[in-house]
Formats: C-alpha cells, structure tokens, sequence
C-alpha cells in the first residue's frame, strides 16, 4: 500500500465510524438513538484507532490535515509531501461520508430535524460566538498535536533523510485514540470538537450533495472554524514544540 492509498483509507475508516456513531445517536430509529455524548466520544477515539492500524504502517496514518501540517512545521515531515497526503485525506473522508449517508438513508429520510441530519456531517457551537468556537477548536487540536509529537517511541530515527513516515502511526495508535477520547469529554462541549478540517469540511459537503430526503442549508457560515481553529492549534503545538524541543 502507498502511502496516498494509505491516508485515503485510514481516513475513509476514520469518518465512516466516526459519522456512523453520530447517525447511530442522532437520527430516528436506528438502536442507539439516544446513546449520548459519552458514546460518541469513545467512538470517535476508536474510529482514530481503526484508521491508525490500518494506515500507520504505510504513511504515518495523519489523517487530518492539521497532523499534516503541524509535523511539517515542527521538522518531523517532509513538505513536499503536504499536499498528496491532503489531497488522500480529503477523498478518504468525501468517500467515508457517503458511505454512511447510503448507510443511514432510511433513517435521514424518516428525521424530521433537518439540524440533527446536518449534525451527523459536521460540527456547530452550541453557542455562537466565533472567536471563542475558533479558540475551542485551536486548543483541542493544540492537545491533540502534543499528544503527536512528544508520545513517539525512541527508537525511531525522525530524519527526514529517510523514508521513515513519522505521524500517529509512529506513536501509536490507541495513546493517541485516548487522547481524542478525552478532548471530546474535556473540551468538545463547546463546537463538537472537529479539530480536523478534513473530518468537517468535506463531509458538511457531501451533506449538500447526498440524496438525503429534505435538508436544510450547510450551514456554511460557520464552516471556516472548524477549518481554521485546528490549522491554528496545529502551528501553535509545533511552535512549542520547536522552542522546548523534544
């Protein structure tokens, strides 16, 4: 497996059981309506150590464009690399949302609550206030980001003078599937806590194009949050991580 083929399919594996909880919990009808903020939290914490395993081993398993970004800002990645592994990442997450928008379709059709059928696509505050939702979401993926560069094994050599992929794949996936647990418990409450463009963005988008049943607007006015707030978070961990060094 290449590493493009790689980041598309952890991060397909990552949105799929990730949105699948969300529509699991949300929408009307399905076995888990109900279940609550604590099983989307875990869920969304193994979803990241599904797509992990399956990647890790071939590409450093990202899948986030903020992981991406802020390894290469900190000297732990290649930047020629930035935008193929992007680039996979968005296709992974276009195909894992469609996936569970054709998984689901009978139970969007039957939700009435057109934001709760949004809802299972992306993230929005619950209250409105952009500067502290931008904030919110910069320190989630800040905490993630840490988690990225300081749990690493040793023994691994970071020289990007070899092909050595260094991302969650190479510190392991359930430390980092446990630190996504906590910061959706600790710190989601507030946005719902994407702290990956890729895993709002473009799943807000399939939202628009899915033959859902009625639905409302993408709510598009919020989207540049969870857009920016994790690529702020992400260069602020790797600037830390640059002054206090490893």
């Amino acid at each position: 497996m290449t590493p493009f083929i790689a980041e598309l399919v952890g991060t397909m594996l990552l949105i799929l059981l990730g949105l699948g909880v969300v529509a699991n919990v949300v929408l009307d009808k399905t076995k888990g309506n109900g279940a609550g903020v604590v099983l989307v939290t875990l869920a969304w914490g193994f979803s990241v150590y599904v797509g992990v395993v399956v990647a890790g081993p071939y590409s450093g398993a990202h899948l986030n464009p903020a992981v991406t970004i802020g390894l290469a800002i900190g000297g732990k990645f290649a930047w020629s690399s930035v935008l193929p592994y992007c680039i996979a990442q968005i296709i992974g997450a276009a195909i894992g949302a469609t996936m569970v928008g054709f998984m689901y379709i009978d139970h969007f059709k039957a939700t009435k609550n057109l934001d709760l059928k949004l809802g299972v696509f992306c993230t929005g505050a619950e209250i409105r206030n952009p500067i502290p939702n931008l904030f919110s979401e910069a320190f989630g993926t800040f905490v993630l980001l840490m988690g990225v560069f300081y749990i690493s094994d040793p023994s691994i050599d970071t020289s990007l003078t070899n092909d050595i992929k260094i991302g969650l794949g190479s510190v392991g996936a359930l430390p980092i599937a446990l630190f996504v647990v906590v910061i959706g418990m600790a710190l989601g409450g507030t946005t719902g806590y994407a702290i990956n463009p890729t895993r709002d963005l473009i799943p807000r988008l399939m939202h628009g194009i899915l033959p859902l049943g009625e639905k409302r607007d993408g709510d598009w006015g919020y989207a540049w949050i969870p857009l920016f707030g994790p690529l702020l978070g992400a260069a602020g961990a790797a600037g830390l991580f640059l002054i206090i060094g490893s």
